[in-house]
C-alpha cells in the first residue's frame, strides 16, 4: 500500500456528498442537549473512592466545559496543541474531550496502566502541551512519575492533577483557573476537519502509533451506531470500559451526549458494585468487551436484580454463542457483535435484531458509510466463505498515524488494510479468522508483541523469545512467552514479573506463562514459526 496515489480531498468530497460526514464539531453535537432539555441529568460518576456518585445535569456540565475551556486557553492550549488525559471513567474526563476541542486543540486519551516507558513514548511523539491525570488511582501516584517524566519531555509545559493540590490542581488549575469562560464559537476557524483525537494503538511494529481523528470521522462513527441500535435521549448508558479505547470514549461517552441521554460512568470495573449501579440508574445500553458480560450474567445468575439493559455492544474478542443464549435468556439483553480497530472505529456491526442468529458467527456487516471486503494476497475480492485479508474504507476512517508519513495507510481507491484475516457469508457478515499483524487482544486489550519480546530478551538469562497468545474463557486470551536460555540459566514466571515491573511495563502485557524451550521452531530462513508455538499454547487454554 502506498499514501502516494490516495486523494484525501476526492475522498473527503464523497463523504460529504454521500451524507457520511455532517460537519459538525463536538460543540455541535453538545448543542441539541444543551437546548432541549438543560435541566437532565448528564453525568453520573461513580469512584471506587467515593461513597456517592457526583451528578449534574447538562447546564452545568455547558458551565464545567465552558471554564475548562477557557482555563485551558489561559495555560496556552490552542489550535492543534495536543492534551494528553490519563484518567480513569472520571467526569473531568469528559468535560475535557468537550473543552479542549472547543479550542480546536487535540484529545490524546491515555490508559491509567501506562507507566513510565509508555508515556514517555507517546507523550514525545505526541508533543503533549498539557498531561492531565489522577494524583493517585488504584494506590499509584501518578502524579509523582509525571513530575519525573516532566523534565524530558520539552513540549509538555503543564501536569495537572485531579484531587492533586495547589495550583497545578485540576480544581484550581481548570476549574477556577485565571481564564474567563469559553463560549461555543469562541474561537475562530475551529473545523469539523481540524485532527480532534489523537489516539495511540501499538500494532504490530514495537513502537506506538498515534491514530489521527476529525470530528467528522469520530460524528461518523457516532451516527452509525445511534442509528444501528436505535439510541435516543431516554437512554442511560454505563461506561465501564475505559475511555482510554475508543469503545469506552466513543462508543459510549461520546455516545450518551450524541443521543442525548445519561452518561453513567465506573472507574474500576467490579461485576456486584456494576450491576447493582445498572439497576439502580436504569442502564438501557452499554459497550464492552467479553469479560464484562460474562461477569454480569455472573452476577445476575448468583441473584442480582436484573438490569434493564435492552442492548449490549461486545467488542475486542469473539463472543461465546453460550455467553449470547445466556444474556438473552437471563435479562433478554440482545448481544450485537462488532468489529473495528482505532483506524476504522465501528466498521461491522450485528444489528439487535439479528443478535442471537448472527453474533455468535459473525462480526456484523458493514454498517452506513463503511464498506468492508475479503481479498488475497494480490487484492482480488474472495467469495464467501473463503479466508483473506480484511480491508476497510469509508466516512470514518482514521487520517493517518501522528508524524508518521511512511507508514502506508490507504490504497488508491482508499481502502485500508486491517491486518485481520475474514471470510464473508452471503449476506455480507464477516467473521474474523485469524490475524495477520503479531498481536494478541487480552481482555479487549492489545498487547504489543514485538514491543514486550524486545523487553524479554534484554533480560540475562533470555538468549531468545516469542510471545503467543493462548485461549482463555474470560479474557479471551493470554500471553505464553517461550524461551531458550542461556547455558546455566534459569527462568521462572516470578522472574519475568520483576523484569517487566523494574522495566516499567504496564501489567497487562506481561506474559502470564513461561515455558522454557531448548529452541524455538524456525523456518530455514530463521523465522519463528508463531503458528507452532499458538498450536502448542492451545494445551494451556484455561476454561
Amino acid at each position: 500500500m502506498s499514501n502516494t496515489t490516495f486523494d484525501a480531498e476526492a475522498q473527503a468530497r464523497a463523504m460529504r456528498a454521500g451524507g457520511w460526514w455532517r460537519d459538525r464539531t463536538l460543540d455541535d453535537v453538545l448543542a441539541r442537549p444543551l437546548a432541549k432539555h438543560p435541566g437532565k441529568t448528564a453525568i453520573v460518576a461513580y469512584r471506587v473512592d467515593r461513597p456517592e456518585p457526583v451528578r449534574f445535569d447538562y447546564a452545568e456540565f455547558g458551565r464545567r466545559i465552558a471554564r475548562a475551556a477557557g482555563s485551558l486557553r489561559s495555560l496556552g492550549v490552542g489550535r492543534g496543541d495536543v492534551v494528553s488525559v490519563q484518567l480513569p471513567n472520571w467526569w473531568e474526563f469528559v468535560v475535557l474531550a468537550f473543552a479542549v476541542n472547543r479550542l480546536g486543540a487535540v484529545v490524546n486519551p491515555l490508559m491509567p496502566i501506562f507507566r513510565e516507558r509508555e508515556l514517555r513514548q507517546m507523550l514525545t511523539l505526541a508533543g503533549s502541551k498539557v498531561l492531565v491525570l489522577p494524583k493517585i488511582f488504584r494506590g499509584f501516584d501518578h502524579e509523582a512519575m509525571a513530575r519525573v517524566l516532566k523534565p524530558q519531555l520539552p513540549a509538555l509545559g503543564h501536569v495537572v492533577a485531579v484531587d492533586g493540590e495547589g495550583p497545578d490542581s485540576f480544581e484550581h488549575a481548570l476549574m477556577q483557573g485565571p481564564g474567563v469562560d469559553l463560549q461555543p464559537g469562541a474561537v475562530a476557524g475551529v473545523s469539523p476537519d481540524d485532527l480532534a483525537v489523537l489516539m495511540f494503538t501499538s500494532g504490530t511494529t514495537g513502537e506506538p502509533k498515534g491514530v489521527m481523528h476529525s470530528a467528522n470521522t469520530l460524528v461518523a462513527g457516532l451516527e452509525a451506531l445511534h442509528s444501528g441500535f436505535g439510541l435516543a435521549d431516554d437512554d442511560v448508558m454505563l461506561c465501564a470500559s475505559p475511555m482510554g479505547h475508543m469503545t469506552g470514549y466513543l462508543a459510549i461517552a461520546l455516545q450518551a451526549i450524541h443521543a442525548g441521554g445519561t452518561l453513567v460512568l465506573q472507574d474500576v470495573w467490579d461485576a456486584a458494585t456494576g450491576v447493582r449501579i445498572m439497576a439502580d440508574e436504569g442502564i438501557t445500553h452499554t459497550a464492552a468487551s467479553t469479560p464484562f458480560l460474562a461477569d454480569i450474567c455472573e452476577r445476575v445468575t448468583a441473584g442480582a436484580a436484573k438490569p434493564p439493559m435492552r442492548t449490549f455492544l461486545c467488542a475486542g474478542a469473539p463472543i461465546p454463542p453460550v455467553l449470547i443464549e445466556r444474556a438473552m435468556q437471563l435479562m433478554n439483553l440482545r448481544v450485537s457483535s462488532v468489529w473495528g480497530m482505532s483506524e476504522s472505529l465501528c466498521s461491522t456491526l450485528t444489528p439487535p435484531a439479528k443478535a442471537i442468529e448472527k453474533s455468535p458467527k459473525s462480526d456484523g456487516r458493514a454498517v452506513d458509510g463503511v464498506e468492508v471486503k475479503v481479498v488475497d494476497d494480490d487484492r482480488r475480492e474472495l467469495p464467501p466463505g473463503a479466508t483473506g485479508r480484511l480491508l476497510v474504507r469509508g466516512a470514518q476512517m482514521f487520517l493517518g498515524y501522528y508524524k508518521r508519513p511512511e507508514i502506508a495507510t490507504f490504497d488508491a481507491e482508499g481502502w485500508f488494510d486491517s491486518g485481520d484475516l475474514a471470510y464473508a457469508d452471503t449476506e455480507g457478515y464477516i467473521r474474523i479468522n485469524g490475524r495477520t499483524k503479531d498481536v494478541l487482544i487480552r481482555g479487549g486489550e492489545n498487547v504489543p508483541v514485538v514491543e514486550i519480546e524486545s523487553v524479554m530478551h534484554k533480560h540475562p538469562a533470555v538468549l531468545a523469545c516469542a510471545l503467543v497468545g493462548y485461549p482463555d474463557a474470560r479474557l479471551g486470551e493470554r500471553g505464553c512467552a517461550f524461551v531458550e536460555l542461556r547455558p546455566g540459566t534459569t527462568l521462572t514466571l516470578a522472574d519475568v514479573q520483576s523484569w517487566m515491573a523494574e522495566k516499567q511495563v504496564a501489567k497487562q502485557y506481561w506474559p502470564e506463562r513461561v515455558e522454557v524451550v531448548e529452541g524455538l521452531p524456525r523456518t530455514p530462513s530463521g523465522k519463528v514459526q508463531k503458528f507452532a508455538l499458538r498450536e502448542r499454547a492451545k494445551t494451556f487454554a484455561t476454561p
